[in-house]
């Protein structure tokens, strides 16, 4: 066992906790390093997972899920991104970015409707955002949603779309008038007439994790399928950021503890001039650079998410929660490439594609130069 602080989440975190690793250790690890290879999508995970109740943590009991919150949650994340990154993202973008966001704006009878084959897992849910050019500028997107008799009818594209050729059920945000007052999220099922899957796009890590590209051809909408008010989904999209930037923090800290869980035992059993490396001051010294990044983001990152559940979020501090949990991880993950020499550079050990995982998000989630502006200006007061 390797040392560990306890940060005294409570009894239920740490049953999230004990249950999801068991989990992930069995179901998720194995295939880790052929999702990776592969870029493939372990589809039947998803109603394992189901099982477990992780796809509604922190949807009500009422609608099928556990009721609980978002330290939960990042708990969860963090244990299967511990496993394979790919599949955390995966389940992030599912189970907060689709189904939060559902739980929090939908209607009843939306709820009914989406949530419990998206918490069973026998549906994929997704969520679209991001286009070619509206990316930090989420506000200049181009798909557009005009008006008809009987619904809307959208047109343009969205790119960058995690699980979007595997989604049945897609959040999707369009423009309905002009400026940030005019945009309304949709709820999109895969067979709606004129919604089609586009380019699917080759990443340089996560992969495993599907990143398509989304096409609305006249895409005919039911005027029901509109979530939250009309020209009001700036203010559903931006309140979910921070529920969302909090959760898949969760991602980078599993990558970290996967790289301990690595280069600990190498270090022990690794021998250069007739020792363990690991006696060697420099690896000691890397080991515990290591330790305290994990320990210093977990920090941040679980109080965040205590303050989330306790209905005190603030925009800066979801930023940087995950701005200090990327810089790390991607630190970590190179420092682990680095205490396994050469061995770390091959495909044999899967440091490698820690480093390609972790640098996602450094930019997923909005980048962390966007991260940076939403802190110094709080900060400093600017408007």
């Amino acid at each position: 066992m390797q040392p560990t602080l306890d940060f005294g989440l409570g009894d239920t975190a740490d049953m999230i906790r004990e249950s999801t690793r068991r989990f992930a250790e069995d179901q998720i690890a194995p295939l880790a390093a052929r999702i990776d290879a592969e870029d493939w999508f372990p589809r039947e995970l998803w109603p394992a997972m189901g099982e477990l109740g992780l796809h509604g943590i922190t949807v009500e009991e009422q609608w099928g899920g556990l009721g609980l919150g978002y330290l939960e949650h990042v708990v969860a994340v963090e244990e299967v991104s511990r496993a394979s990154a790919s599949i955390g993202l995966s389940y992030g973008a599912h189970s907060n970015l689709c189904v939060n966001q559902i739980r929090r704006w939908a209607g009843d009878e939306q709820k009914a409707k989406y949530l419990p084959k998206l918490i069973s897992g026998e549906h994929v849910g997704s969520l679209a955002m991001s286009e070619t050019n509206a990316g930090s500028d989420v506000v200049g997107m181009k798909l557009r949603a005009e008006k008809t008799d009987s619904g809307y009818l959208l047109n343009g594209t969205k790119f960058w779309i995690t699980n979007a050729a595997y989604a049945d059920t897609l959040v999707v945000y369009a423009k309905t008038g002009e400026g940030s007052r005019g945009i309304t999220t949709f709820l999109i099922e895969k067979d709606m007439p004129g919604f089609s899957i586009g380019q699917k796009i080759d990443k340089m890590g996560m992969r495993g994790s599907p990143t398509a590209e989304l096409v609305f051809n006249d895409c005919e909408v039911p005027e029901a399928n509109v979530m939250g008010p009309v020209n009001g989904g700036v203010g559903v999209l931006m309140s979910g950021l921070d529920y969302e930037r909090t959760v898949l923090a969760g991602i980078q800290l599993g990558i970290m503890q996967a790289c301990l869980d690595v280069v600990l035992p190498y270090v022990r059993e690794r021998s250069q001039f007739g020792k363990p490396i690991g006696s060697f001051q420099l690896i000691q010294a890397k080991i515990a650079d290591m330790y305290v990044a994990l320990n210093s983001a977990r920090a941040y990152v679980y109080q965040v998410a205590k303050n989330c559940d306790a209905g005190r979020t603030t925009r800066f501090d979801a930023a940087g929660a995950i701005l200090l949990a990327s810089e790390s991880a991607v630190k970590v993950s190179l420092e682990a490439i680095q205490a396994l020499g050469g061995a770390g550079y091959t495909k044999d050990w899967p440091v490698e594609r820690f480093a390609r995982d972790a640098k996602l998000l450094d930019i997923g989630a909005g980048t962390n130069e966007i991260r940076r502006m939403l802190i110094g200006r709080e900060l400093v007061g600017a408007a």
